[in-house]
């Protein structure tokens, strides 16, 4: 009976030190899965408050040029989004569409011999439609970080009041550079 007291029950060194390293590995593992998730996290919120003060703002410039003449769009301005954004600003550029010029696409594949007069139209065409259209960037900037972070969308204001003429609408005869304007014949009186 004595041999069995004198056996003392409990763990060994190494098996205290193996039970040890499996549970440093385990909240290890644990850890860096919620580090991950918490930096996805955060950066998903980042992302979502960007893309809401982009679409906030939107709404507002929409809202401030809506009906009016398109000349009245300033070309730049920016300025904060107040106390409770005090890291973010935004700034709005415009300028005119800068429409391509198709007509010198047309000359350079004119095989078959473009007449002038569609080639002008084409030209008058492109730059009425780049007066009637304004192009306006909207950019919302984070400057809270290391380095500035920005959001930006564009919208396209379009004046639907400005009419699109082409050459030889109104009746005339379209006028090609370096041809003679038409002059109209009298209508011949009645009785004569």
């Amino acid at each position: 009976m004595k041999s069995r007291l004198n056996r003392q029950s409990g763990f060994t060194l190494l098996e205290t030190l193996l039970a040890l390293m499996i549970f440093a590995s385990g909240l290890l593992l644990v850890n860096s899965s919620w580090s991950g998730s918490f930096l996805r996290l955060n950066k998903t919120k980042f992302n979502v408050e960007m893309a809401a003060l982009l679409q906030r703002k939107i709404v507002e410039i929409e809202n401030e040029w809506k009906g009016k003449p398109l000349e009245s769009i300033p070309d730049e301005k920016e300025d904060d989004f107040g106390a409770d954004y005090k890291n973010y600003k935004w700034r709005m550029e415009s300028k005119q569409l800068e429409v391509p010029d198709l007509s010198s696409i047309m000359q350079a594949n004119d095989q078959n011999g473009t007449p002038e007069s569609v080639i002008a139209m084409m030209k008058q065409f492109t730059d009425q439609l780049g007066k009637a259209i304004r192009e306006v960037k909207i950019t919302v900037i984070f400057t809270g970080g290391k380095k500035p972070v920005s959001f930006a969308s564009t919208l396209y204001f379009i004046d639907y009041d400005k009419g699109l003429t082409a050459p030889g609408a109104d009746g005339a005869a379209p006028k090609t550079p370096g041809s003679p304007t038409p002059t109209p014949t009298p209508e011949p009186k009645p009785g004569s």
